[in-house]
């Protein structure tokens, strides 16, 4: 492959930059690593200096960080990860007993995201493979459809941690149809594998959902749908022509899965490599956390390997041969009401809880339910937590907003340059959530803006695969490679062409991970580098009222009910919003053509008189962009448009046509042959 071996170089040069910034983390953070390593082997031990000596020399401290860098690399060099700095084992078999766990979990959950995912676009599979209408009319019913993207936004934005304790309480503690605890078997394996795969199969099945009704839209389905193709089929190839689109992120999802299932493997105190590393960067066991890091960069490559191997698969003779065609929606998302209403009703939430104090401490009211007098409850210290609420609001909006701004930006330049972001992403990906908030904080030290420099560290990487990945399609599409071959600049291919296609479906992919960057920068808490208490961040609330989730579960509901608001105005706004009152507007323009179109909506035309069903029904055809092209309508007897099957009559946009259909009269020549999918081929979108 062309410039296969500077990738190679660039990756490798990532790889070791990475574990060079492990060997060095205790210096970096500016601790001393032997009374880090005193207190995780004896916390009751006095640190004199005696003590303290004789452990930097049975490290090898004395001479610098460098020396035991350059003895852990040798000994790698020869298959040996050296010891722990804390119990003195050897680390290799430890860190592969861990991997050997987390794997299993990780194969447990992509099952389970699998099948979320699948239920999540389902509506939309069954719409387009159940169609036996004309394009028209199915632009309608895919866009026209109400958006899966509400019930997955709220279930993407649930944290991993608090599902675990919930499942943790309910499934296997009250109701005991689970274990709760542990690591012996198949059983032990359900409710954690639930709870990492449910939110990352909601994410991964609303960016399908955005792209099936593109696939559906394009000629290959409009004409298979014409000549009676199955729709099951239709709807295998529909998945096909999308699922490598999605690959990349499924295999950040992967690693993801592996080395960041922290919070679960805690929960669920499951002996896992997200825990192993966890653990010893807090006691800044060194060998023990470089090797768990190099395991999750080779996972991290071979995931991206796999993940560009099967897309390769799937629809590689069309990216070689520049065959596609843009996954461009039918029509745009139509405007719906649910935006203001999910907002108005957070609005009105943070407007109710910023009457009332945060801070006022009420000992006699420990863990109230919710009541005219506290709507929310309150906490385990008193304090009314529709307050806390009300007031941690502008805070977690204002930082969650600025971090998803950069990193979008970020992933979006960054995804221009898929051979320069590729190993980036695979490297930075591989990094454990906890290392990455260590490693930014001993290079850009501890301060406020310490845990939105850790997040967008790592925020951008998803939308930079998701970038990557559109683009290698996009430009492999015979429209690009018309235009490119009527004289068309490169800046002129990515302004008109390549962004306008691959910024919407990105653009929408950060709407929806914004209630998990809330959710980020609250996690850094747990390490003193994020929102501390009393502050009422609402990431800090969930954490501080995760122990009492059993006795009083309104304290962790409402943060958690906000988050989900949040979450479910960024994804329903994508299509902008309309008041729930307002009505549609009807205008007859020239040539008989009526317009029909709704308060912030983008115009639709068909002829009023030619187009019986929708008089009916009052329906709205939406025109995919395969129908801009018609050709005009031509007059009747009276200047009108005829009905149909009338002399000089046009035909109907609605009506299905069948490959053996009359011929279309032209305005300036004999009749042409109907072609049953395209009436215009010679002007279709993609030439």
């Amino acid at each position: 492959m062309r410039g296969g071996a500077p990738v190679l170089l660039w990756r490798a040069a990532l790889v070791a930059a990475l574990l060079c910034g492990v060997g060095l983390l205790p210096w970096l953070s500016r601790t001393d690593p032997a009374l880090t390593v005193l207190k995780a082997r004896s916390a009751e031990r006095a640190p004199t200096p005696e003590v303290l000596d004789a452990i930097r020399a049975q490290l090898g401290l004395d001479a610098g960080p460098l020396k035991p860098l350059g003895d852990w690399f040798g000994g790698l060099l020869h298959g040996d990860a050296g010891r722990s700095w804390i119990s003195g084992a050897e680390v290799t078999p430890s860190v592969l007993q861990a991997l050997g766990v987390s794997l299993l979990l990780m194969g447990g959950s992509l099952a389970v995201a699998v099948l979320t995912a699948g239920a999540v676009c389902a509506r939309t599979l069954r719409l387009g493979a159940g169609r036996r209408t004309p394009r028209s009319l199915m632009g309608r019913r895919l866009d026209g459809r109400r958006s899966a993207g509400t019930g997955s936004a709220l279930l993407s934005t649930l944290p991993d941690f608090l599902t675990a304790s919930v499942l943790a309480a309910v499934v296997g503690v009250q109701l005991g149809w689970l274990p709760a605890l542990g690591w012996y078997g198949p059983q032990w394996m359900v409710l954690p594998a639930l709870s990492l795969g449910l939110p990352a199969g909601a994410l991964l099945g609303r960016m399908l959902d955005d792209l099936l009704p593109g696939a559906f839209a394009e000629q290959w389905a409009l004409a298979a749908a014409a000549r009676g193709v199955q729709g099951r089929s239709i709807a295998r190839q529909a998945l096909r022509r999308c699922v490598p689109g999605l690959l990349p992120n499924f295999g950040l999802f992967v690693v993801g899965l592996t080395g960041g299932a922290v919070a679960v493997e805690q929960v669920f105190d499951i002996p896992g490599l997200g825990r192993l590393t966890l653990q010893a960067a807090v006691a800044q066991d060194l060998p023990v956390l470089q090797a768990g890091t190099l395991a999750l960069v080779l996972l991290a490559a071979v995931a991206g390997g796999a993940a560009g191997l099967t897309a390769r698969l799937l629809i590689g003779p069309a990216l070689r041969d520049g065959a596609l065609l843009s996954l461009h929606r039918p029509t745009p998302p139509r405007p719906t009401p649910l935006p203001l209403l999910y907002g108005g009703l957070l609005l009105a939430v943070v407007a109710l809880g910023l009457a009332r104090d945060p801070l006022r401490l009420d000992t006699t009211a420990r863990l109230q339910p919710p009541s005219w007098a506290h709507l929310f409850g309150t906490d385990g210290l008193g304090r009314d937590v529709l307050a806390r609420v009300g007031h941690g609001a502008l805070n977690t909006l204002a930082l969650a907003l600025a971090v998803s701004a950069t990193a979008l930006v970020l992933g979006v330049l960054l995804g221009l340059l898929p051979r320069v972001s590729g190993p980036l992403v695979d490297t930075v990906n591989a990094v454990p959530p906890v290392l990455a908030a260590l490693l930014v904080t001993g290079v850009a030290g501890s301060g406020p803006s310490t845990p939105a420099l850790a997040v967008t560290a790592v925020a951008w990487a998803p939308l930079a695969a998701h970038t990557s990945a559109l683009l290698q399609q996009e430009r492999a599409t015979t429209h690009l490679t018309a235009t490119r071959a009527l004289g068309a600049g490169p800046l002129q291919l990515l302004r008109h062409e390549l962004l306008p296609a691959v910024l919407p479906p990105v653009i929408r992919h950060a709407l929806l991970r914004l209630p998990g960057v809330a959710l980020a920068l609250a996690a850094l808490g747990f390490l003193g580098l994020g929102a501390q208490p009393p502050s009422p961040e609402w990431g800090l609330l969930l954490s501080e009222n995760q122990p009492y989730a059993e006795r009083a579960p309104w304290a962790v509901l409402a943060p958690a009910a906000a988050l989900a608001l949040l979450g479910a105005v960024a994804v329903t706004g994508g299509g902008g919003g309309r008041w729930p009152w307002s009505r549609r507007v009807r205008r007859r323009g020239a040539g008989g053509i009526e317009t029909v179109a709704g308060p912030g909506e983008q115009a639709t035309e068909r002829q009023a008189a030619g187009d019986p069903v929708g008089a009916r029904t009052g329906e709205v055809a939406l025109l995919n962009p395969a129908d801009e092209a018609l050709p005009a309508l031509p007059a009747g007897p009276a200047g009108a448009p005829g009905r149909p099957g009338s002399p000089g009559a046009a035909p109907s946009l609605t009506a299905p046509r069948s490959p053996t259909a009359p011929a279309a009269p032209t305005a300036s020549g004999p009749p042409r042959p109907v072609d049953p999918v395209d009436p215009d081929p010679a002007r279709k979108r993609d030439a």
